[in-house]
C-alpha cells in the first residue's frame, strides 16, 4: 500500500497560487522548476522551495492528458 508523500496545507496553497499566477511557467521538469522559483519566490529554506517545486510539478504531471504509451502489439502465431 502506496500513501504517498504528506505536505503541510501552506506547500500546496502556494503551490497552486503560483500555478494559478503562472500557467505557462512551470514544466514537469523538477530541476527547471526549481530555478524558475527562484526568480519568483524568495524563500531562505531551499527545502521549503524544493518542496514547493516537487508539488508544482506534480500538478503538472497531474494534470497533462493521459496518452498511451505504446499500442498493443499482436503477435502474429
Amino acid at each position: 500500500m502506496n500513501l504517498g508523500n504528506v505536505r503541510p496545507e501552506k506547500v500546496k496553497k502556494v503551490a497552486r497560487d503560483l500555478l494559478t499566477k503562472y500557467p505557462n511557467a512551470f514544466t514537469t521538469d523538477f530541476e527547471r522548476n526549481k530555478e524558475i522559483l527562484k526568480t519568483i519566490v524568495n524563500t531562505q529554506s531551499k527545502s521549503l522551495r524544493n518542496t514547493i517545486a516537487g508539488y508544482i510539478t506534480r500538478l503538472v504531471i497531474i494534470s497533462q492528458p493521459k496518452t498511451s504509451e505504446m499500442p498493443l502489439n499482436e503477435e502474429n502465431d
